[in-house]
């Protein structure tokens, strides 16, 4: 009882004398010319360089790295607005460009609509044929029921999204 008793003692009393066993003090060194301040734990280089004890509440400090100053910096490139820089194919790029995304999107309506039309069959109107343990099972078919008819309805709002973003494209030449 008494050994179990100081062992429960000691540590309060350490608190009461405000010694810490696990304090740590902490200095901040000032930089030297405009340098960014430094925070060491060496209580005699502290003492040497004339730094300051912090006190009072946790320290943290997260050293970053130096970014390193250019000898000569690159110059910044000219705004793109105004008569200096006209762009004359303006037009035939952006036709280029219209004609791209024309070809992307019916390539992308055409995988959709395949795999629509997949699960269309593979759904059957609600009714798709009984796999393997399904047939003792009915949770687990009208689970598989459910994600075909999830899925099919996503498929059909990808469709529709698409032949509204085709639909949005100037019309080909």
């Amino acid at each position: 009882m008494k050994k179990s008793l100081s062992l429960f003692l000691f540590p309060l009393a350490l608190l009461a004398t405000g010694h810490g066993v696990w304090a740590q003090q902490i200095y901040r060194c000032n930089g030297v010319g405009g340098a960014a301040p430094e925070y060491i734990n060496n209580v005699k280089e502290a003492r040497t360089r004339n730094c300051q004890q912090v006190s009072g509440g946790n320290v943290t400090v997260v050293q970053g790295t130096p970014v390193p100053k250019a000898a000569n910096p690159a110059p910044r490139a000219a705004s793109n607005s105004g008569a200096s820089n006209p762009r004359p194919d303006s037009g035939v790029e952006q036709r280029a460009r219209d004609s791209d995304s024309r070809l992307i999107l019916e390539s992308e309506l055409r995988r959709a609509e395949s795999r629509m039309a997949d699960l269309q069959k593979e759904y059957n109107n609600g009714e798709p044929e009984k796999q393997g343990i399904e047939g003792r099972n009915y949770q687990r078919y009208l689970d598989r029921v459910n994600e075909l008819k999830e899925s099919l309805a996503r498929t059909q709002s990808d469709v529709a999204g698409l032949k509204r973003e085709i639909s949005r494209l100037p019309a080909a030449n």
